[in-house]
């Protein structure tokens, strides 16, 4: 009876192995493991409906398509290309503020990460009319608010068309590729202060504000494009390096009844990242900034007068963020995010600037702020009050008082509102659960309805196995920072095992988060199933842990978050299980800063690193992004060198491996391209990948199979 018994378990257990599933990197990155997702919808004014974009590829058409929130069946269709005359299939579209005109979006095509061009159309919802634009590729069109005239950007100037007449207006006449650009942002501002459109219409439609960008004295940037053909092609634009000359930016009014601009004199600012019209027709808002980010100034600009005012300034010893976080109430007072006390809390000010109040207050930060319900008089917001790698939705009165909690799960929760805060759709998701949509009442949470739960990914995901992500805080230079790790799913704490570490640690970002897996985390899985131990760490410097522990970075890049690393490794390296002498570290972009330094800095604990699209010098990095953490580079010399990886090459003991896409306007190729050349001059043995016409993202075809398949055979070879 025994032997039959052990046959039995025997048996049993080598039906389990065999129905266990390893992962591969062909599922991964062919969409094996992806989510569905809820389409991108717009909620409509009357709050209980939404518009979704829909495509019928079968077709080549597309349709805008009205939804009940309460049930989630289609209610109409607002438009559908296929009933339109000479409109192709439009992939994107903006609603006027009345909801009676409609621009669709064709032929559109990417300039850089946010900018876009294309033919576009008005569709009229009453009259189901179609007008062209313009027959050329224009730039960011906008409606004005009475739905008469439209506003766009062609070959850098300002242009207003009547939708009437058909009149056409040129609005500016001195535009010139990569010497002036009216009413569209230069590469750093999209990049850095995530802006593309820079004109605004007034409340009443009849004044157009505008900045202007005089980028004649930037120096310019080229990149090679290789192509199919037999001759490589370039292209050039204007990218400002750290210390040098940034575009001359200057704030333009221009009155459409009289077709005079003028120019508005403002308080002596280096960039102008925000300008929106409040619900005064006479008065701009205008944010400006000092050129070392730490002096912002909100300022109203009275259009009749052409006189400015500055309402509000806040200053700091390293930086203040810049947000869009602004909502003018009916009395012109306004809600506003900071960062003052040391955690990011919402603020409510009179229209002249005085503050009123502190809405929230406390040890946590506000992440994202959804808006102000003018009915309920309720700010809504998400926070991580419930600890750093969570998030939660509530809403408040302005005077701080009667807050609610609209969000029940343990993880992350994200709203989007519908237009009258009657209804919110919450995403919620976390470590063990892939993203769940659920229909709620804004004014309590209470459940409305499930709308989608991705259960079928859980199913999906049964026979593999996957290790569950341990969250838990190390002790690393005084500070209890997060982490999370994943352990082979066979792990035995008797033996050791190699440690490859991941981290981002830019300011303010987060990679210890309560969220379900990433692309990267099925990744992770393989190479636990390897035989990894897979560990990130949150160091000093990352975010939502309040403004101190966000800023003590500032003017050294690359020292404390280094230091934290190189710390946390060696700690975990004391550590029965794991095998000291064989951790390596990754990051993209500014994690493959990191990840070169953590190997140079830390050659005696890492012993292996991969870089991929990494700043080398701060010195190559454009002004924004750079002089806010570091101010110039003539101002801080040794804030730049000391802790770039290209002064640290003499140290590299351990196996390297850098990868760069030579498209990459962000981080351009020349870091990977000059860091090669200080390896090379101090002799030290390296491996390296080139992906030509490849942007900061590396993707496209087979490349990110390409790209993983190198990595993942570089850490098995080499830790």
């Amino acid at each position: 009876m025994k032997l039959r018994l052990l046959a039995f378990l025997l048996f049993a257990g080598t039906t389990l192995v065999a129905q266990h599933k390893e992962v591969t990197l062909e599922e991964i990155y062919d969409g094996t493991f992806s989510q569905k997702r809820l389409e991108a919808l717009q909620s409509l004014k009357n709050g209980e409906q939404y518009v979704v974009l829909n495509f019928d590829r079968q077709n080549r058409s597309s349709s805008i398509d009205v939804y009940s929130y309460r049930t989630g069946e289609q209610t109409g269709t607002l438009v559908d290309s296929k009933d339109l005359q000479g409109v192709p299939a439009f992939s994107s579209f903006d609603i006027s503020e009345n909801e009676k005109k409609i621009i669709l979006a064709t032929e559109v095509e990417p300039i850089f990460r946010r900018s876009r061009r294309g033919v576009y159309f008005i569709y009229d919802v009453e009259t189901k009319e179609v007008q062209k634009i313009s027959e050329n590729r224009i730039q960011q069109p906008r409606l004005s608010p009475d739905n008469n005239q439209v506003a766009y950007v062609f070959e850098n100037n300002i242009y207003v068309k009547d939708l009437v007449s058909g009149e056409l207006s040129q609005i500016t006449h001195d535009g010139v590729v990569n010497e002036i650009i009216n009413g569209h942002t230069d590469w750093v501002y999209e990049e850095e202060f995530s802006i593309v459109r820079a004109f605004d219409w007034s409340r009443d439609g009849k004044r157009l504000a505008f900045l202007r960008f005089d980028e004649r004295q930037v120096p310019e940037f080229s990149m090679d494009v290789y192509g199919q053909d037999l001759y490589q092609t370039q292209t050039v634009f204007k990218y400002p390096k750290a210390g040098e000359e940034n575009s001359v930016v200057t704030l333009h009014l221009h009155d459409l009844a009289s077709g005079k601009t003028v120019e508005v004199d403002l308080p002596d600012y280096e960039y102008i990242p925000r300008l929106e019209w409040t619900n005064k027709n006479n008065i701009l808002s205008v944010q400006t900034l000092n050129r070392h980010q730490n002096d912002l100034k909100l300022i109203f600009v009275d259009a009749d007068t052409n006189t400015a005012e500055v309402v509000l300034n806040e200053t700091d010893d390293a930086y203040v963020d810049v947000t869009f976080d602004l909502t003018f109430l009916a009395d012109n007072s306004f809600i506003w995010t900071s960062e003052q006390d040391g955690w990011n809390h919402i603020y409510l000010y009179d229209s002249n600037g005085r503050l009123r109040n502190q809405v929230t207050q406390g040890n946590w930060e506000v992440t994202r702020y959804y808006g102000y319900d003018e009915d309920s008089k309720r700010i809504f917001y998400q926070s991580t009050e419930n600890g750093s790698i969570n998030r939660d939705v509530y809403s408040i009165r302005t005077n701080g008082r009667g807050k609610r909690q609209l969000t029940e799960k343990t993880g992350t929760n994200s709203a989007d509102f519908s237009a009258d805060f009657t209804y919110f759709i919450n995403a919620y998701t976390s470590a063990t659960t892939p993203t769940q949509y659920t229909l709620h009442q804004a004014s309590n949470g209470k459940l409305v309805r499930d709308i989608l739960d991705n259960n079928e990914l859980l199913e999906t995901l049964e026979p593999y196995n996957f290790s569950p992500k341990e969250f838990s805080t190390i002790h690393v230079n005084g500070n209890d920072l997060n982490m999370w790790m994943i352990k082979p799913n066979d792990f035995d704490p008797n033996k050791k095992y190699p440690l490859f570490m991941f981290q981002y640690s830019g300011p303010g970002s987060q990679s210890v988060s309560n969220t379900f897996f990433s692309t990267n985390d099925y990744w992770y899985q393989l190479l636990a199933n390897e035989g990894y131990i897979i560990v990130t760490v949150d160091g000093r410097g990352t975010g939502y842990k309040g403004a101190e522990f966000k800023k003590v970075t500032q003017l050294e890049l690359g020292k404390y978050e280094v230091e934290d690393q190189i710390e946390a490794a060696r700690l975990l390296g004391q550590r029965d299980y794991i095998d000291e002498d064989r951790i390596g570290i990754w990051g993209w972009s500014y994690g493959g800063f990191m990840s070169s330094n953590a190997l140079l800095k830390g050659n005696d604990v890492f012993s292996m690193a991969i870089a991929v699209a990494p700043v080398t010098s701060w010195r190559f990095y454009d002004t924004i992004y750079t002089e806010r953490y570091m101010k110039t580079p003539q101002e801080n010399p040794s804030g730049y060198d000391d802790n770039s990886p290209i002064n640290h090459v003499e140290k590299l003991k351990g196996d390297y491996l850098l990868i760069h896409g030579t498209a990459d306007d962000n981080v351009h190729v020349q870091n990977t391209m000059r860091m090669i050349e200080a390896l090379v001059q101090a002799n030290k043995q390296f491996d390296w990948a080139i992906y030509p016409d490849k942007n900061h993202g590396i993707y496209g075809g087979n490349t990110r199979l390409h790209l993983y398949t190198l990595m993942t055979n570089f850490i098995k070879e080499k830790l």
